[in-house]
């Protein structure tokens, strides 16, 4: 346990291909370039971005019944996916519900698979078209971006705004009320219109949008959906662009409905506050959490993105350890009933710990990585494997 150091031209043409991920990758991303000079729509039905959007939505998740089940039959289902798409019958089936603490209480609203798999298709279509007018430090559900990197710019921000830590420093912490829940669909829908003009596009996101409601309103998404997480980067890219270009917020990191400001003037912090919130009140029909938006001094520390931040090191949160423990032993569980593989688990465990390494974690790493061994005694994940057989063929090439 290393943690601390047959092609064919339509994706359709049977499951022999499964594996082979550049060829598709390299069709799809073809598609998306070639999507502004063609009808969006026509692109977004096609074979090969439906087999695409098939295989993104079962990654890791090769060994769950619902994706065997799906794929006995995979060139018949997508077909019918297609043809629902194309003649406007498309309509997703009921969202699975349930409760997740981890540790804090979240409704979590599961898709069918199949609809998991038109959200994908919808995806690979609309998000390089609007990647290209978000802000920069927008980090949530963005290639390239993500915790890791959200983190290392909190550090830089936080030497720029202290002055390598040589003067106080303050951020202004501030968190979305339920967001999720109060998304106003109208002016979501207002949003997208802003970069979206295909009519048909349009009406596959209402009818996603149309799936969940809060109190039988035009409200909301659901918490899970990889819609849901895209969406909330095109509906707070109006939040970016208001504090980047009117407030002139130098320092600024938004995570999902999360956000800090940095400041060396604390003044200037509390006058960011109430311009926020007039503006979500006004133009998002949002609200910041009373309680969990406020400036604080640098050097009590900071909660962000699991990391308590300090001027000079990092920890990190006993929820997010209390969290990986419960998702180790589910793994375990799982792994006993031949429901994922090692592979699997060693990826997840493998992001865990990466993520772990930008705190102080030496010997928490050591101690997780013992834990993992015990855990799953004799088990090598297939990029062990390779790592040490290429290390093998390195030292002992082949006599000519």
């Amino acid at each position: 346990m290393l943690f601390l150091g047959n092609n064919s031209n339509n994706g359709l043409n049977g499951n022999n291909n499964l594996n082979n991920n550049g060829r598709f990758v390299e069709i799809a991303l073809a598609q998306v370039r070639t999507a502004l000079m063609r009808n969006l729509w026509e692109v977004l039905c096609s074979e090969e971005n439906l087999y695409f959007a098939f295989k993104k939505a079962r990654k890791h998740k090769t060994l769950k019944t619902y994706v065997i089940k799906f794929e006995r039959n995979l060139k018949e289902n997508l077909l019918l996916l297609r043809r629902e798409l194309l003649q406007k019958a498309y309509r997703p089936l009921p969202l699975e519900r349930f409760i997740i603490r981890d540790p804090k209480t979240r409704k979590i609203s599961k898709s069918d698979f199949r609809d998991r798999i038109i959200h994908h298709t919808l995806c690979n279509i609309i998000e390089p078209i609007f990647e290209k007018c978000f802000i920069h430090d927008s980090y949530a559900n963005r290639k390239g971006k993500g915790t890791l990197n959200a983190i290392k710019r909190f550090e830089f921000f936080k030497r720029k705004a202290s002055k390598n830590n040589s003067r106080a420093a303050f951020v202004f912490k501030a968190d979305i009320s339920r967001y999720f829940d109060t998304v106003n669909h109208k002016l979501l829908l207002q949003a997208i219109k802003k970069r979206i003009k295909d009519k048909n596009i349009l009406w596959l996101i209402k009818i996603i949008l149309g799936n969940y409601s809060v109190c039988n309103s035009a409200k909301g998404m659901p918490l899970g959906n990889l819609t849901s997480q895209f969406f909330a980067n095109v509906f707070l890219n109006e939040l970016d662009k208001f504090v980047k270009h009117k407030l002139k917020a130098r320092f600024y990191i938004r995570y999902v409905d999360d956000f800090v400001i940095l400041h060396e003037d604390k003044y200037v912090l509390n006058s960011y506050k109430p311009e926020i919130e007039k503006f979500l009140i006004n133009k998002l029909g949002l609200e910041l959490h009373p309680k969990k938006s406020k400036v604080i001094d640098l050097r009590r520390g900071i909660d962000f993105l699991g990391f308590r931040n300090f001027y000079y090191y990092k920890l990190l949160r006993k929820a997010n350890l209390r969290k990986i423990k419960r998702k180790l032993s589910l793994f375990k569980e799982s792994f006993d009933n031949k429901l994922i593989t090692y592979d699997e688990i060693y990826e997840s465990m493998r992001g865990w710990v990466s993520y772990a390494r930008q705190a102080n974690t030496f010997r928490l790493r050591q101690n997780f990585s013992k834990q993992i061994e015990s855990k799953f005694p004799n088990e090598i994940s297939t990029i062990e494997f390779n790592r040490w057989a290429k290390a093998i063929t390195k030292n002992n090439p082949k006599p000519l």
